[in-house]
């Protein structure tokens, strides 16, 4: 077991898997402890199988429990043994999309004072101290509340914790190295696009790179890190989060048209700390640590 100390902070059940599956696998594999924090249980997201279409938002409300098995599914399959939902299961709920009654709710994540959710974050930053930590850009990668949010208290409660590290007779006791956001570069996104356009489909319904509101130049993105060994795992994980990813959607399309480079690579920016580049990627987010 080495002593490094990774963290992850995502929204929902499934964007784990979808932006930093190889990443977990990768350093769980190398010995590093792995700690994820899903910050909602996605009670109002879609439901692509048809016989639990009564878990819905609109129907029953149940699926946010479900999501949480989903997710423990998928942990087991990525070898994640430290999960938590941010101050619990339930505790802080899906936003849905600005706009829609959902993210009016009182109880959703996008409504609940910051101070109150970095409180949550700040114990588990205490706990775990990791050395780096990833979760998503302002913009929260497309937009949606819940991300934006999980970005903004994650930030916050890294300055918090820090603060709350300091010792006036020892200094910094302790503080968070590296912070990276996830994200795909539009030179990945295109080649998507390209491949899945040749077989006579479309990347999750797009035409041009100009529609993908989630692309990040590759002028801004740091570092790669690769898992071609591992996309069997990710896959595998992403069909236990079976309510929100069909064996149709993009994600498999690639895995078959374009080959592991579609899911065997994982990109992020580098926004605390320096990035350590072998060539034109840094290829280790523990690197200079």
């Amino acid at each position: 077991m080495s002593d490094k100390r990774l963290l992850l902070v995502h929204a929902h059940p499934d964007d784990e898997t979808i932006g930093s599956g190889i990443t977990m696998a990768k350093y769980i594999a190398a010995g590093a402890k792995v700690t994820l924090v899903t910050c909602t249980s996605g009670e109002e997201g879609e439901v692509l199988v048809p016989e639990l279409a009564h878990l819905a938002s609109n129907k029953e409300d149940k699926l946010g429990a479900h999501r949480r098995i989903e997710l423990a599914n998928a942990m087991l399959t990525l070898g994640v043994t430290d999960h938590r939902f941010l101050g619990g299961p339930g505790k802080f709920r899906d936003s849905g999309m600005v706009g829609t009654p959902a993210n009016e709710r009182k109880d959703s994540f996008w409504q609940t004072d910051i101070q109150v959710a970095a409180d949550e974050l700040v114990k588990i930053i205490r706990e775990t101290k990791p050395q780096v930590v990833i979760t998503y850009d302002d913009f929260g990668g497309y937009g949606h509340p819940d991300h934006i949010n999980a970005h903004r208290v994650t930030h916050y409660a890294i300055a918090l914790a820090k603060v709350s590290s300091y010792k006036p007779e020892l200094g910094l006791a302790w503080e968070v190295s590296k912070i990276y956001w996830t994200c795909i570069p539009k030179s990945q996104i295109q080649q998507g696009i390209d491949a899945l356009a040749n077989s006579g489909s479309k990347f999750f319904g797009v035409d041009s790179i100009d529609e993908v509101p989630f692309a990040v130049d590759d002028k801004f993105v740091t570092t790669r890190i690769e898992g071609f060994g591992l996309v069997e795992q990710k896959l595998a994980a992403l069909r236990c989060h079976a309510t929100q990813v069909e064996d149709t959607s993009p994600f498999f399309q690639m895995a078959k048209i374009v080959g592991p480079e579609a899911l065997g690579v994982e990109y992020f920016r580098i926004v605390q700390g320096n990035a350590v580049k072998d060539g034109e990627f840094e290829t280790d987010i523990f690197a200079g640590i």
